[in-house]
């Protein structure tokens, strides 16, 4: 017993002295660990009230230097923390500890063995929080490093860069300070001035890029939490107001050279303000149409005063009973009125050439049909070697073609329209004019469908429609024209000139206006030796009308085509049309017919009558019932320049294909289907005194 007691009191011993040299141990340790905590809490402490980051080059040089001295505190303070550190890891090596469930404190009932893994448990968390501190302290002084490296770059091209624009908004200020005022101008130098402005605003590309790069740092700065100081940010507002300033002034000066060019160069309409004179004036729409303005009356109108004054005289022409002849007479006056009696086909085609118009389905605005037009007038008035009222002229002319093809006034106009109006009222040869055309809608191989000759035909039939006489000539509806077109060539999907001209030579109900037309111009200079035996006068002028029923009966084409008798003159028997004089055979050819027809009867002549022009289904009928071919229509001349016809058929066809009418027609208005009147629903024209 003595010898166990005596063991055991070795052993107790034993371990009171080791636990006392653990406790001296853990005890220097533990101070050194808890010294290092609080010295790295300070400084971490003392490191976030550094922020923010300054806004200008000189304060964060200054930052950087406070830093870079913290920094080298905190370097110098490593070693004994790693050897601290260092320690902790070996006193744990020496005294692991395991996890408990429950951490018993230091009390007299505790064990020496728990005791000593409640202290390895202390050193073990004091380690762990100093070994955290010093990682997040150093990785946040090398990141606040780098932060003050990259923000003082940025600043310094900041800087940089403010100082280059500066300059350079300062040199660009001062060219737009020296800018003429643009009414003080000469018209042929706003061309040049237009350039210029254009080069000047691509040479400020470069400061252009210095803005976006300069405002792009300033966003990377203000991401980053750096805000410039209020000096940078006043500088940097400014130069932005100056640049937003200068591009508005380029803009505006632009804009103002620009409108000038168009209003007063040589592309403008400023020129055709001269067409109209006091109280008139010439206005422009938003979609450059060309408007009047009647100070006087305080209105506002589509149509030119003279335009307007034209299509009243034309009224005077509505006696005429047939609307082939009304319709070319009315379109002769304004053939005559617009100076296209006198301009060449072939100079025609090369304006188009020169103009690129090729396109048929491109649309020309108002701008591109005035500079077309000018072109025209003024290579007639240098063909023509005499002054031409090229202004008036050009207006007229526009007027014309907008009312025909864009009578909504939407300021678009097709290359076929335009083509197709010039050259039917031009001078030339009327083979010429139905070659041109059909070159227009013909392919490469010089063929023609159905669908581009239906273009054709409806540019075409266009222009009586403007006057009022479409009812007469098949009304919009082009396909039965196109139809018996085909017809001339049976079994083909497209066809040549050969059978286009064919077909024209028969002249269809949609284009007879066309012929009727050079017709009535050949008759104008005609002068027949003979007496008008209703009127009286002679010679006759123009066309001259002689009855192959009745010996020495003529007719002077007033009273023929409005209708007048006299006593014992009858219309209801053949009749010869010339528009040239007669020549010694024709008047033995017209005295052997009529000798020949004194011995006919009446009944002969109705079972007989002679065929005017191709008849088509008109669109007073039915779309799927063809026309009968033996319905004839209006006088038909043969290639001889004569026709041969029955008055009476006449007058009864006319009334047949479409009504007539007695009041005046304004050239504003169209036939309906039904045979009345329909005024045409165009939008009003601007107007500076409100409705007119």
């Amino acid at each position: 017993m003595n010898l166990c007691w005596s063991e055991i009191k070795r052993k107790s011993h034993s371990i009171r002295v080791r636990l006392e040299a653990l406790s001296d141990n853990s005890g220097k340790l533990q101070l050194s660990l808890q010294e290092i905590i609080e010295w790295l809490t300070g400084k971490d402490e003392e490191l976030s009230e550094q922020l923010p980051i300054g806004g200008d080059v000189e304060t964060v040089q200054q930052q950087r230097e406070l830093h870079q001295a913290f920094m080298e505190e905190v370097k110098s303070r490593g070693p004994f923390i790693y050897s601290v550190l260092e320690s902790a890891q070996a006193f744990l090596t020496q005294n692991p500890f395991e996890e408990v469930e429950e951490t018993l404190a230091d009390s007299k009932d505790a064990s020496p063995r728990r005791r000593a893994l409640n202290v390895s448990r202390a050193v073990w968390k004091q380690a762990s929080v100093a070994g955290d501190l010093w990682e997040k302290l150093t990785a946040r002084c090398v990141d606040r490093q780098r932060h003050m490296e990259r923000t003082l770059e940025q600043l310094l091209q900041a800087q940089a860069a403010m100082g280059g624009l500066a300059g350079a908004l300062q040199q660009a200020e001062s060219v737009r300070d020296s800018w003429e005022p643009v009414g003080d101008l000469f018209i042929d130098a706003l061309q040049e001035h237009i350039d210029a402005t254009k080069l000047f605003k691509e040479e400020l590309t470069q400061v252009k890029e210095g803005m976006k790069h300069i405002n792009d740092l300033a966003h990377q700065l203000a991401v980053s939490d750096v805000h410039l100081t209020v000096e940078n940010a006043r500088c940097l507002e400014q130069l932005n107001s100056r640049w937003k300033l200068l591009q508005s002034s380029i803009e505006e000066r632009l804009k103002q050279l620009q409108d000038a060019h168009r209003d007063f160069g040589p592309g403008s309409q400023h020129f055709l303000s001269s067409s109209v004179q006091m109280p008139w004036e010439r206005a422009i729409s938003p979609n450059k149409v060309p408007y009047y303005i009647n100070h006087q009356a305080q209105t506002t109108c589509w149509d030119h005063p003279k335009m307007t004054e034209l299509y009243q005289a034309l009224s005077d022409l509505n006696d005429i009973k047939f609307s082939a002849y009304r319709t070319a007479m009315k379109l002769r006056r304004v053939q005559k009125a617009l100076r296209l009696d006198s301009l060449l086909l072939a100079s025609v085609v090369d304006v188009f050439r020169e103009q690129a118009l090729e396109q048929l389905e491109h649309s020309m605005d108002v701008v591109e049909v005035i500079h077309a037009l000018t072109g025209l007038y003024e290579r007639l008035e240098e063909e023509r070697g005499a002054l031409i009222n090229i202004p008036l002229c050009v207006d007229m002319c526009l007027n014309w073609l907008l009312n025909v093809y864009d009578s909504g006034r939407n300021g678009k106009v097709r290359v076929l329209s335009f083509k197709t109006g010039l050259v039917c009222l031009c001078k030339a040869d009327i083979q010429d004019k139905y070659k041109y055309l059909f070159s227009q809608v013909s392919g490469p191989g010089g063929l023609t469908d159905q669908r581009h000759l239906s273009m054709l035909l409806h540019e075409a039939i266009q222009i009586p429609r403007q006057l009022g006489e479409v009812a007469a000539f098949g009304g919009s509806n082009v396909e039965p024209s196109v139809r018996s077109c085909f017809r001339v060539a049976p079994g083909r999907s497209a066809i040549e000139l050969a059978h286009f001209l064919e077909w024209m030579s028969l002249e269809p109900q949609s284009m007879v206006w066309l012929p009727v037309l050079h017709r009535v111009t050949a008759a104008e200079s005609a002068k027949h030796q003979a007496k008008c035996s209703v009127c009286k006068q002679c010679p006759i002028k123009g066309f001259r009308y002689r009855s192959l029923k009745q010996f020495n009966v003529d007719i002077c084409q007033t009273c023929f085509l409005t209708g007048r008798t006299s006593k014992g003159t009858r219309l209801h028997y053949p009749i010869m049309e010339y528009y040239t004089p007669t020549t010694s055979g024709e008047k033995m050819r017209d005295f052997a017919k009529t000798l020949k027809n004194k011995f006919r009867s009446k009944q002969y002549f109705s079972k007989h009558p002679q065929r005017g022009y191709l008849p088509v289904q008109s669109v007073l009928e039915a779309e799927t019932v063809e026309s009968p071919g033996s319905s004839p229509k209006l006088p038909h001349a043969d290639t001889h320049s004569r026709i041969e016809h029955f008055a009476s058929r006449l007058a009864e066809m006319e009334n047949q294909t479409c009504t007539f009418f007695t009041g005046s027609l304004s050239p504003d208005e169209s036939l309906d289907p039904c045979g009345g009147h329909s005024q045409e629903q165009n939008e009003s024209p601007p107007s500076s005194y409100g409705e007119d």
